[in-house]
C-alpha cells in the first residue's frame, strides 16, 4: 500500500467520524429533546415534577419519605412504603434479602426481623394490631435453633438445648416462647454461633391476615415506587385526620380522589399516589 492509499483511507474514515458525530452526537439528542418539548410529552421528559405553592415537591414517580430529621414518621403525612435505597434514584433497588432471611446478623437484622420491627412500629403508629405470623411480640423473627441428634432426615429428636435467635441477652431476659418440647428456650448470647442446630421459624398466634397490609413491611424493587394499596392507606386515615383536626370523611374523600385504578382496568390492583394525597392535604387544611 502506497502513501496516497493511506491518505485517501484516513481521510475516508475521518469524515465518516465527523458524519457520524454530527449525527448521533449532536442531531438525534436534539431531536429527541425537541420531540420532548411537545405539549403532552414535556411533563414527562422533565421528570414529571409536581409542584406545590409554586415550588417542586417530589416527582410523581418517585417516591419519598415524609419522616423528621431524626427519622420519625410525620403523623400528619400519609406515609410511603420502605424503601432500601432510601427513595434514592442513584441507590435503587432492592435489599438482596430473600425468603430464607430469617436468622439476624449480628450488625444486620434479617428480613424477616425488618418486616416484623416495621409492622410493630405502624402497628402502634396506627392504631392497628401490629402482630404478624412468624414475629415475636418484642417485633423480631421468632426463630429458633433447636440443638440436639438428628434423625436421618435430618429432624432434631429429644432437642438438648433451645435458642431463640433473633432475641440477644442483653435486650431479652424473657424470650417470646417458655418451652419447646419440652425444653426451655434461652435467648442468644453474644458471640456464639447457633448454625449447628435446625432452624425452626415458629408461626405463633398472629392472624392469617394482618392489618397491616404487605407493601407497608416490605419495600419495592426500586425501592422507588411511589404507590401505596388502598389497605394501607386505610388505616391511616384516623391518625392523619387527628393530627390535622379534620374529619376521617374528609381524608377519606381525599383517598379516593387520589387512587389510581387497575392498569388497563384488569391489571394489578388499585393504588393510592402517596405525594399527590399528601399535596391534597395541604391544600385542605392551609385552606389553599
Amino acid at each position: 500500500m502506497n502513501f496516497s492509499q493511506l491518505v485517501r483511507q484516513h481521510t475516508a474514515a475521518l469524515r465518516a467520524l465527523l458524519v457520524l458525530t454530527v449525527i448521533i452526537g449532536l442531531a438525534y439528542p436534539v431531536l429527541i429533546w425537541l420531540i420532548a418539548q411537545i405539549p403532552g410529552l414535556r411533563a414527562n421528559a422533565d421528570g414529571s415534577l409536581v409542584q406545590a405553592d409554586g415550588k417542586v415537591v417530589g416527582s410523581s414517580l418517585i417516591g419519598q419519605s415524609f419522616t423528621d430529621a431524626d427519622g420519625n414518621p410525620l403523623p400528619q403525612y400519609f406515609l410511603s412504603r420502605p424503601s432500601a435505597g432510601n427513595y434514592d434514584p442513584l441507590a435503587t433497588g432492592a435489599s438482596n434479602l430473600g425468603p430464607e432471611s430469617i436468622v439476624d446478623a449480628p450488625d444486620k437484622p434479617s428480613l424477616l426481623t425488618l418486616i416484623c420491627e416495621r409492622s410493630n412500629t405502624i402497628g402502634e403508629l396506627d392504631g392497628v394490631d401490629g402482630s404478624r405470623p412468624f414475629c415475636t411480640g418484642g417485633g423480631v423473627g421468632a426463630v429458633l435453633s433447636v440443638i440436639g441428634p438428628r434423625d436421618a432426615r435430618g429432624n432434631v429428636v429429644n432437642p438438648t438445648r433451645v435458642v431463640s435467635v433473633n432475641e440477644p441477652c442483653d435486650t431479652t431476659q424473657t424470650p417470646f416462647l417458655d418451652t419447646y418440647e419440652g425444653v426451655r428456650v434461652e435467648c442468644r448470647q453474644p458471640g456464639e454461633d447457633y448454625s449447628i442446630g435446625q432452624i425452626v421459624p415458629i408461626r405463633g398466634s398472629a392472624p392469617a391476615d394482618p392489618a397491616v397490609p404487605a407493601d407497608a413491611v416490605t419495600a419495592s424493587g426500586s425501592g422507588l415506587d411511589p404507590h401505596i394499596s388502598v389497605a394501607y392507606a386505610d388505616i391511616q386515615v384516623n391518625r392523619v385526620a387527628a393530627a390535622r383536626g379534620v374529619q376521617t370523611d374528609e381524608i377519606r374523600r381525599l383517598v379516593a380522589e387520589n387512587t389510581d385504578g387497575r392498569v388497563l382496568g384488569f391489571l394489578g390492583e388499585p393504588t393510592v399516589d402517596v405525594l399527590a394525597l399528601n399535596t391534597a392535604l395541604e391544600k385542605l387544611t392551609s385552606g389553599g
